[in-house]
């Protein structure tokens, strides 16, 4: 009896996207057929690969630029004071869905693809097994029909392997981006500044932000925080392929933070994950004197010192007789918020590479508020 295997392959669309002073056009498709938007218009892009046949037809006139009336939003913190973003399915930006629904069904597939590589090698091998036993029983010698069928199965089975691991390969979104030089520019600025970052001694994700009544207290501290030791590094998702290096914020308490070079991705599973663009994010940089009880980074600056116990003046108060000194360094703090429901907050123990990326984003990011997007979508 031969043995076959086949499976629907849904073609993996590709993402295009071209950053220059005239806008950001998205192309979102597959070989022979894909979307085109961008400030002049949507087009639709259909050839026959192999033959030279071309063709271009507009769809839709580009659209003015809305002026952006977007606000900052208030930190979203509950009743026991823990900073975090809103639900991940209310972040997505309208423009991006249609690169999120391709990623959902790249992973899918691929998903898929990997449940039935792991069944055909389990059938390859039991059939590996019949062969053996068929010889020790010396029937595969003697029927040559039986020792022929076992033989073509075993075959069949190892071509569908190398095939299933081929499709495994291409289940994956190509991200290609085509730059202004001079956006370019920019971006490679903002990941050298970013690796510099990623250099600092320490990197926190603050989950906590408390204010203080000092008078109560004594404390020189008017906020405590509770903050979680992190990761930043060069990584982007498994399911999203790109050759430009990705800006990765490690979160400790929701979705991690992938700083694509034309969108923002925040992923924790495939269930949660959004997509938002630069112009919607509010990066608001700042340094923070704070007061530290723990071990000091040897790459953090001590701007002055105070006590545990201090009277208004800044002087030690004496009531208390285990009151001790505590260095006061500067750190950078980073918020992250959208309109759409974002909030992180970050500290980084070296404040100079953190003023550094600071300027190389803000840079970054004004170049992309200037070009024009229109929504996006793809070919299924």
């Amino acid at each position: 009896m031969a043995w076959s295997f086949r499976r629907r392959i849904k073609i993996i669309p590709g993402v295009h996207m071209n950053l220059s002073k005239k806008g950001i056009s998205t192309s979102i498709g597959v070989k022979g057929a894909s979307l085109t938007l961008g400030q002049n218009g949507a087009y639709i892009n259909t050839s026959i690969p192999g033959t030279g046949l071309y063709n271009r037809k507009k769809l839709s006139k580009g659209r003015t630029p809305i002026e952006d009336l977007s606000t900052i939003n208030q930190p979203i913190i509950d009743e026991q004071n823990n900073i975090f973003s809103a639900e991940i399915h209310s972040i997505t930006s309208q423009d991006m869905i249609g690169i999120k629904e391709a990623i959902i069904i790249a992973h899918n597939q691929r998903k898929e693809l990997i449940k039935d590589l792991k069944k055909i090698k389990i059938s390859k091998l039991l059939s590996q097994i019949l062969q053996i036993i068929s010889y020790f029983l010396i029937i595969g010698f003697v029927v040559q029909s039986i020792k022929k069928n076992i033989e073509d199965q075993i075959s069949s089975k190892i071509e569908a392997i190398t095939q299933i691991e081929d499709e495994i390969e291409k289940s994956y979104i190509d991200l290609d981006i085509e730059f202004e030089d001079s956006i370019y520019d920019r971006f490679r600025k903002l990941v050298t500044a970013f690796n510099l970052l990623a250099k600092s001694n320490k990197k926190w994700d603050v989950v906590n932000s408390k204010s203080e009544n000092v008078r109560v207290t004594r404390s020189a501290a008017s906020t405590i925080v509770k903050r979680n030791e992190i990761i930043i590094s060069n990584k982007g998702i498994e399911d999203l392929r790109t050759s430009f290096e990705v800006l990765y914020f490690q979160n400790s308490n929701g979705a991690d933070i992938f700083f694509y070079p034309a969108f923002i991705i925040m992923f924790e599973s495939l269930t949660k994950l959004a997509i938002i663009g630069y112009d919607e994010l509010n990066f608001i940089p700042s340094p923070v004197q704070y007061l530290e009880r723990s071990t000091i980074p040897s790459d953090s600056v001590i701007i002055g010192k105070t006590w545990s116990k201090v009277n208004k003046d800044g002087t030690p108060d004496k009531r208390f007789k285990d009151n001790f000194e505590i260095p006061i360094v500067r750190y950078g703090q980073l918020n992250l918020r959208t309109d759409s429901g974002v909030n992180e907050e970050y500290l980084f123990s070296n404040y100079e590479f953190f003023n550094e990326f600071a300027s190389a984003f803000i840079d970054y990011q004004e170049s992309l508020k200037k070009l024009n997007r229109l929504p996006g979508t793809y070919f299924n």
